[in-house]
């Protein structure tokens, strides 16, 4: 595994273990020969360092399960990670020299949109391809980008009809509470353009917006309270905070003892992870909505969560063997969906690696054998509601039949 600093040069970090260098002209010079190199775009400092940072371990991990294998093209992998410190226009500037200098075939990374929209003009000037691994906004469809995770119309709106339907709450009022980005603000305005088309009017909703890395939920958990004492039937909270801010509000939500009987929250970025150091018998019964769940049941995410648990015991993993969490499974999915690509393709050319998404079905650890068709880039998944339970999990509420088709473009929005 190879290490990008926002201040040193990259490192093998075998070598850096023993104290060597790997000097530039080697690296070069083994650049055809050698392995074929991937590049991870995902931070370990800044707010969405609790996050991010497992990314960088599962993509290696499927690397090496690929290695162990035979490689792809007679060639092994060699994943180079990064750590672009939560800071957006870093991811651009990490993107553009992993491609330009150290000519990595694929990339993997970006959670938030706001750092996937200031890689997306490298990766298009450049003819890169990025994974990008978490369900998001929608409304784009770029041919160097491979949408791993789900838009809106598979994820997001089976919730909320959920939330609304007499099996749910039959939620009336909706709070949407979310960071000041591109994800929330284009998330809530296609869930407005959604209620009016149910004749849903306007004053059934309010919305606000903090910065990345907020803390203080008070004031607005107090808002929060005054909304729903205002009548018009069941209120919910839409929560579209990331990162730390996540565990934040979740904290002084339970602190004011507000319960999900009362007013349940849809946390469409929240995960396990975030959960850690709670105490989830106050958070039991609010919601989220992901391609994976690490409940999940079946072989497939057997085999995947004693092998996360394995990886960590053997490589001092900073994180926790035992959580697992949806944009790792897939990141985890990425790097296998590239492989096959790429091992059909016979190439690691971005064109040729391209004309080989479609047809590819990959067995993921959710459950679901995902898949990819040449109609666009996106990959069709299972969609989970999950409730928390009091064990810093969640519970499966509710699953997908089937893999529904990927729309790109919302029509609310």
């Amino acid at each position: 595994m190879v290490q990008i600093s926002r201040r040193s040069l990259l490192q093998a970090s075998g070598l850096a273990a023993a104290g060597l260098a790997s000097p530039a002209i080697l690296r070069s010079a083994m650049a055809q020969s050698g392995p074929v190199k991937l590049g991870c775009l995902f931070s370990s400092s800044g707010t969405m360092a609790n996050l991010e940072g497992r990314l960088n371990y599962v993509v290696k991990m499927a690397a090496e399960e690929i290695n162990a294998k035979g490689g792809v093209n007679g060639r092994t992998i060699d994943v180079m990670v990064s750590d672009p410190a939560s800071d957006w226009p870093l991811y651009a500037q990490t993107a553009k020299q992993m491609l330009q200098q150290e000519k990595v075939s694929a990339l993997f990374g970006c959670w938030t949109s706001v750092s996937r929209k200031t890689v997306l003009p490298v990766v298009e000037q450049e003819n890169g391809l990025l994974y990008y691994p978490l369900h998001f906004e929608g409304d784009e469809n770029s041919k160097n980008v491979v949408y791993v995770n789900s838009p809106p119309a598979s994820s997001v709106l089976p919730a909320v009809d959920y939330l609304m339907s007499d099996e749910g709450v039959s939620a009336k009022r909706f709070f949407m509470l979310g960071s000041d980005y591109v994800w929330p603000r284009t998330i809530n305005k296609q869930l407005k353009g959604y209620w009016k088309s149910k004749g849903i009017p306007e004053s059934a909703w309010k919305e606000e917006y903090v910065p990345f890395g907020f803390s203080n939920f008070q004031t607005l958990v107090n808002q929060i309270r005054a909304f729903a004492d205002e009548g018009g039937g069941q209120p919910i909270v839409v929560l579209t905070v990331v990162g730390s801010s996540i565990p934040d509000f979740l904290r002084e939500f339970a602190n004011q003892g507000i319960l999900a009987t009362d007013i349940p929250v849809l946390g469409l970025d929240m995960v396990e992870a975030d959960l850690e150091g709670l105490d989830t018998a106050k958070l039991v019964g609010h919601l989220n909505c992901w391609a994976y769940l690490q409940n999940a049941k079946g072989p497939a995410n057997e085999k995947f969560l004693k092998n996360w648990a394995d990886y960590v015991k053997t490589n001092n993993v900073p994180f926790s063997g035992t959580v697992s969490i949806d944009p790792m499974v897939s990141a985890y999915d990425a790097v296998h969906l590239w492989a096959m690509a790429a091992a059909k393709a016979g190439s690691f050319d971005v064109p040729e690696v391209s004309k080989a998404f479609g047809g590819l079905t990959f067995d993921c650890p959710s459950g679901y054998k995902i898949s990819m068709t040449d109609e666009n880039n996106y990959v069709a998944r299972g969609v989970f509601i999950g409730s928390v339970n009091d064990s810093q999990g969640f519970d499966v509420l509710w699953q997908s039949d089937g893999t529904p088709k990927p729309v790109p473009f919302s029509p609310y929005g």
